[in-house]
């Protein structure tokens, strides 16, 4: 049994974290997206506590008010990925169940994919392999995220973001996020500092980086997308099969949108833990 964990350290960087369940559960990190931190997962962490897990959800790279550099390349998967790797290593943990959603399950594919083994299952929410989504992308994936080219603009678009986020109280509200999530947005992001951050992990896309090259996951793998997300297409989403190498299944959440942690917590829950049984039982 390791003690409660409140923060980590990656070199010059501190990271707040929210560790909560039993201490000496089998651990799932639970990785949030953008733009939010780590109480995204309020609604699904107490359904895993419920049935013996402990739960360790961080607030990543950008976020935390101690781990916010400014230059682009310090938002590479590669340095994510790190993060992650050094929380386990403060945690005590060899290896973990890790669940991740929007961008945060973009660093959990890579992290599965690289080191296999830490990751003893993987459960990704809405974000595909990001293979499947590079190849999507011709496919009409691209004028799905438009949004990713203009946030490559340097200073305006946290500017323009942290002016509207300010300015309409119900800015989460027309994201499609539900309550209490919708009002914690510019609390949690604008008014908290985190939003040139938050923009960084757009910004270092085009950075090339051997750590994070695309590569098969070879680790159990459970992958959640909702029919009506906005923002990632069916292409990618049924593309991603072809990126595990190892147990997968593929859940469609229908009428869901992007929000899956806030919206569908009972089904992203046992999803999470059908996935960890399974790997178990096996």
């Amino acid at each position: 049994m390791t003690d409660r964990l409140t923060t980590f350290r990656r070199g010059a960087y501190t990271f707040d974290v929210l560790d909560a369940g039993p201490l000496d559960g089998e651990p799932i990190v639970l990785l949030h997206g953008f733009p939010q931190r780590a109480r995204s997962w309020d609604l699904v962490a107490p359904r895993l506590h419920a049935r013996g897990f402990r739960t360790i959800a961080p607030d990543q790279r950008g976020y935390s008010p101690g781990a916010r550099p400014t230059r682009r390349r310090e938002y590479v998967q590669g340095e994510l990925v790190a993060d992650v790797l050094a929380l386990f290593d403060d945690a005590g943990v060899e290896d973990a169940h890790v669940v991740g959603h929007d961008w945060g399950a973009a660093v959990a594919w890579t992290l599965a994919a690289h080191h296999p083994d830490r990751v003893r299952t993987l459960t990704a929410l809405s974000v595909p392999h990001p293979g499947a989504f590079l190849q999507a992308m011709p496919r009409g994936q691209i004028l799905r995220s438009w949004y990713m080219l203009a946030f490559q603009i340097p200073a305006l678009p946290e500017k323009l973001l942290g002016r509207l986020m300010t300015a309409r109280p119900d800015f989460g509200v027309r994201m499609g996020l539900p309550e209490p999530f919708a009002s914690r947005i510019v609390p949690d992001v604008a008014e908290y500092g985190a939003l040139p951050g938050a923009l960084g992990w757009y910004r270092a896309m085009p950075i090339p980086d051997k750590r994070s090259t695309r590569r098969q996951v070879r680790v159990p793998t459970t992958y959640l997308w909702g029919d009506r997300d906005i923002a990632l297409g069916r292409v990618g989403a049924q593309l991603s099969s072809g990126w595990v190498d190892a147990p997968y299944d593929f859940v469609v959440l229908p009428g869901a949108d992007h929000w899956l942690p806030e919206s569908r917590p009972d089904e992203v829950a046992a999803a999470i833990l059908r996935r960890i049984e399974s790997a178990i039982v096996r």
